[in-house]
């Protein structure tokens, strides 16, 4: 079996994953709520129109505070929806699981063995430090 072969295997074992199908249906929830669809639209708008009076030459800066005020309480509100709650735990989870995936396929690529790796070994930013990538 070739790489690319090997490849769509493994986007059929994470579609497969729990991790993945959690994500998606929490997605999916969120898309189909109009109520949480519309705070969305709103937040948008909120924050379009914050940028475009931050752009003029002559803004009110009574009128940015306000907006700013505006845009925190629809971020509150959207993030403390139910549905958006149980969207972000799964976002988590999948990011988790994607940044596990990428940094096997990262490390190999760089000649590391594949079943040496640490997965739970945190990156600090600097390569330098790193023993898996050097």
């Amino acid at each position: 079996m070739d790489s690319i072969e090997l490849a769509r295997e493994l986007g059929k074992a994470i579609q497969a994953d729990d991790r993945y199908i959690a994500y998606s249906l929490a997605k999916q929830a969120n898309d189909e709520d109009e109520q949480l669809q519309s705070l969305i639209r709103a937040f948008e708008l909120k924050r379009m129109e914050l940028q475009m009076e931050i752009g003029k030459p002559d803004r009110d800066n009574d009128k940015v505070q306000e907006l700013n005020e505006l845009i925190k309480s629809s971020y509150q509100k959207i993030m403390s929806s139910p549905k958006m709650m149980i969207y972000q735990a799964a976002k988590e989870g999948f990011d988790v699981l994607m940044n596990q995936v990428n940094t096997i396929i990262s490390m190999s690529a760089n000649g590391a063995d594949p079943d040496a790796i640490d997965l739970d070994a945190a990156c600090g930013g600097d390569c330098s430090t790193c023993g898996g990538c050097s």
